[in-house]
């Protein structure tokens, strides 16, 4: 078990929360949500230790382990995949080291013989045996195969280190495990085995996560950082989110009713104060008046963009039609003699492994680079706009503030209509004239997100649009792109999202080409 005792933080004059008592037990996965710098990521800094509170306390249960999913990529460089995970356990790591140095002394004394007796039986008490076959079947689960297992850290690529930090954190099973954004770069299918493996893991699991689906498969509590204060809900994200909206609805109901019994009362003694045979009455009112109560609705931290895509025009009966598409990207063929037809009103789902396929895609369809075979059309009544997953180019080193990098992709002139647009995506006032080169992740996705508005395309493209937003402006994005009646090509490993609007998937994966217009929920039962 862990838990904090009267906990609370400021940064600056700015209180992120304060009196935070809350009480984590084993056997429960706690999700932890909040907007965009509500101090999700800071609680789970003081939880582990790494961040001292201003005041307050964190007691851990004496002798239980904690695990925390690790955030620097190249901390490992230096050490083979295996050793990575195994550093999961540090404990069991210091054996294997003692254990080694003994072993390996030219001159083993007796007393080097007592110490390796009493590592190995620590060693055997560990399971120490079974520690790399572990190892190995928690990365393979992840999908890092075997021979990735003895490379360098330093050699692998950023979405394979994602998954070993991750093997790192889960190995062993700690008794307590803190991990902040645990289904970023992983696909479809590491998502599903993670979810599977902490749904069986009998630990006390604290998780900050963007993923709605996956809160909702593995959550038993939800943890909610608002109001300067942390509360937490028994249920998974959508009970949190159902509960939170009937008790804010009630409470304006509630309100309603309170101050049309005011406006009655003091309607009765405006009219009868004065009258001698009512005067009983009327200070009777007075008081209940007196007792009517207004309860003042909290200011929640959270929110929420507007997003709504309006074509200029409608779409025709022709929209896309692919034939024979191949490409080679360095030495690898990443699409192999692919061809579908999109219609009107399609919102597919483009899904497989192989993201460089999708995104490869996408740039040819935008004219960003050329196939190698094969060839495509899109109808004369279409107007595309594009959403990479890259959006760097959009913004490093561009020195417009964010009123002009509007004006540079749209035909907005007034600096009231600029505003407003701005204004929808949450900048407002001073953060209007703010730098686009020094923008976050989340508001460079806003600002793209904002030039799609503003394109009135009638063909949307979207490569991973919900990376880097956080749960408001993703709930924001999934609605607008469920209320667009015209056509969208997307890719995304939110699993809500893509079950919320796909109508048709298409598996792009060279060797097992799929198209069928069913449900990503099917689709996924399929295999």
């Amino acid at each position: 078990m862990i838990s904090t005792h009267n906990v609370g933080l400021q940064y600056g004059g700015r209180t992120l929360f304060q009196n935070a008592d809350t009480i984590f037990t084993k056997g429960n996965c706690y999700g932890l949500i909040g907007a965009n710098g509500a101090g999700k990521s800071t609680f789970l800094k003081i939880l582990s230790g790494e961040i001292e509170p201003n005041k307050g306390e964190v007691v851990i249960t004496p002798g239980e382990r904690m695990s925390v999913l690790k955030q620097d990529h190249f901390a490992y460089d230096e050490y083979d995949v295996i050793r990575t995970v195994l550093m999961g356990n540090e404990k069991l790591c210091e054996i294997i080291d003692a254990k080694e140095a003994l072993y390996s002394k030219e001159n083993f004394t007796e007393e080097d013989g007592i110490r390796v007796s009493e590592l190995e039986e620590e060693f055997a008490e560990m399971d120490g045996w079974s520690a790399e076959s572990n190892a190995e079947i928690l990365l393979n689960g992840l999908g890092v195969t075997n021979e990735y297992h003895y490379m360098q850290m330093k050699d692998l690529p950023n979405d394979l280190k994602v998954k070993v930090l991750l093997a790192q954190a889960l190995f062993d099973n700690p008794d307590i495990l803190l991990m902040d954004e645990p289904t970023n770069h992983l696909n479809i299918e590491a998502i599903r085995w993670l979810e599977e493996f902490l749904i069986d893991l009998d630990s006390t699991v604290i998780v900050v996560s963007h993923d709605r689906h996956f809160l909702n498969k593995v959550c038993t509590h939800i943890v909610d950082i608002d109001f300067g204060k942390i509360s937490t809900f028994v249920g998974n994200y959508d009970f949190w989110y159902e509960y939170t909206q009937m008790a804010q609805r009630q409470l304006r109901e509630q309100n309603k009713k309170a101050e049309q019994k005011i406006k009655e009362l003091q309607e009765f003694i405006a009219r009868f104060s004065a009258n001698a045979s009512k005067s009983k009455q009327a200070t009777s009112r007075k008081r209940m008046l007196d007792n009517i109560n207004i309860e003042e609705m909290p200011v929640s931290s959270r929110r929420f963009p507007f997003v709504s895509f309006k074509p200029d025009r409608e779409i025709g009966n022709e929209v896309l039609e692919v034939k024979n598409l191949s490409k080679t990207v360095g030495d690898r063929k990443v699409l192999d003699n692919i061809s579908f037809t999109i219609r009107p009103g399609d919102k597919v789902a483009f899904v497989g492994t192989d993201a460089v396929a999708k995104t490869t895609l996408f740039k040819i369809l935008m004219g960003e680079e050329e196939a190698d075979e094969g060839t495509f059309k899109w109808g004369v009544t279409t107007s595309q706009s594009y959403f990479p997953s890259d959006n760097s180019e959009f913004f490093d080193g561009v020195e417009d503030n964010l009123m002009d990098w509007i004006r540079r992709y749209s035909d907005l002139v007034f600096e009231s209509d600029v505003r407003g647009w701005l204004g929808r995506m949450m900048f407002s006032g001073e953060e209007a004239t703010k730098k686009a080169k020094v923008l976050s992740g989340g508001e460079r996705v806003r600002c793209m997100l904002c030039k799609m508005m503003l394109s009135g395309a009638n063909v949307l493209i979207l490569d991973e649009p919900t990376n880097h937003l956080d749960l408001e402006s993703i709930t924001s994005l999934n609605n607008g792109l469920i209320d667009f009646k015209e056509t969208i090509l997307f890719t995304s490993h939110d699993h809500q999202f893509v079950g919320t609007i796909a109508n048709r998937i298409i598996d792009i994966t060279t060797g097992s080409f799929y198209d069928k217009e069913i449900t990503y929920d099917e689709y996924l039962d399929s295999f």
